[in-house]
């Protein structure tokens, strides 16, 4: 499928707290079916990418998971879709960017904010300058925000990456911003 009709996810491994969580990824998988997209994500079976991989294929929509040697086993990996096994988990987020027209990112924990950071950073330096869409319930990604905008403030960030950021509230309004 080509590029521009392909969204890569991030998102946590868990379920969260909140069933507002798992109720936004499914959400956003039967959005991306319902689109007739591609999804791309971490190729696991659990916690939000689940879901949200479950979703997308309830919907017949292709999804293609990216996921590293050492997570693959049977009880993560999730086996209803193309599945890559890559070598680290820097290839991972490379390729969901080669393969992506850009980013939703739903709540997630320290890998998620890793992926997002890793992302940014690409699109601050011109690397890969995709659109990141923050799909948020429960203002979860506040803090974040608060501390890019301290970043910027700060002079360490460029305030150019705003433009390549946005905050969304819904699954529809998220692919929207990104074109899809």
């Amino acid at each position: 499928m080509p590029k521009q009709r392909s969204v890569c996810v991030f998102c946590g491994s868990r379920d969260g707290n909140s069933p507002v969580y798992a109720q936004l990824a499914r959400q956003f998988g039967h959005e991306v079916a319902a689109r007739n997209l591609r999804l791309v994500y971490g190729g696991g079976g659990i916690g939000l990418m689940g879901i949200a991989a479950r979703a997308a294929r309830e919907g017949n929509a292709e999804v293609l998971g990216i996921i590293p040697g050492f997570l693959s086993t049977e009880e993560v990996a999730f086996d209803d879709c193309q599945l890559e096994i890559v070598d680290t988990l820097h290839e991972r987020k490379a390729r969901m960017a080669m393969e992506s027209a850009g980013f939703v990112v739903l709540p997630g924990g320290i890998g998620t904010m890793e992926e997002v950071v890793e992302v940014l950073s690409w699109a601050n330096l011109g690397l890969f300058p995709m659109k990141t869409v923050f799909l948020d319930t429960n203002g979860y990604w506040d803090p974040f925000f608060a501390l890019l905008q301290h970043s910027i403030e700060e002079g360490f960030t460029s305030a150019s990456i705003s433009t390549l950021t946005c905050r969304a509230k819904t699954s529809a309004e998220a692919l929207d911003l990104l074109g899809l």
